[in-house]
């Protein structure tokens, strides 16, 4: 039965996000909004309960049957895609290289800094 309640709650939030976003306005997927008010709810408890331990496992071992709805999604619109090939790959790889690139500076500099933490404390 926590599966379903997990499910249940999984669900409630992504409805609360739908509804703020469309209320506010706001330019955000409402599943997106309601992942960023679960985080919030999960950081302020510091757990996540029992319903949730047991329907996120559940979910994540059927994670890519999520992604046929995308897959279908590329296949109906596959003419606009055709269209348009030059600027979505362009858009791809600037995205890919500046994750990269922010990714690599960010390590960069965590490595720097704990290594000077690590000298502070011999």
């Amino acid at each position: 039965m926590n599966f379903v309640h997990g499910i249940t709650l999984l669900l409630a939030y992504q409805l609360v996000g739908e509804i703020s976003v469309r209320l506010l306005g706001l330019p955000v997927p409402g599943p997106v909004m309601g992942m960023v008010m679960l985080f919030l709810t999960l950081v302020v408890r510091g757990r996540a309960g029992a319903a949730l331990d047991h329907a996120a496992p559940a979910l994540l071992s059927h994670l890519s049957l999520l992604f046929v709805p995308a897959g279908v999604g590329i296949m109906v619109h596959f003419g606009r895609i055709a269209d348009e090939w030059v600027s979505i790959s362009i858009a791809m790889i600037l995205s890919t290289v500046i994750t990269l690139a922010g990714t690599a500076g960010i390590m960069l500099l965590m490595t720097r800094l704990m290594a000077k933490r690590g000298a502070g404390n011999d």
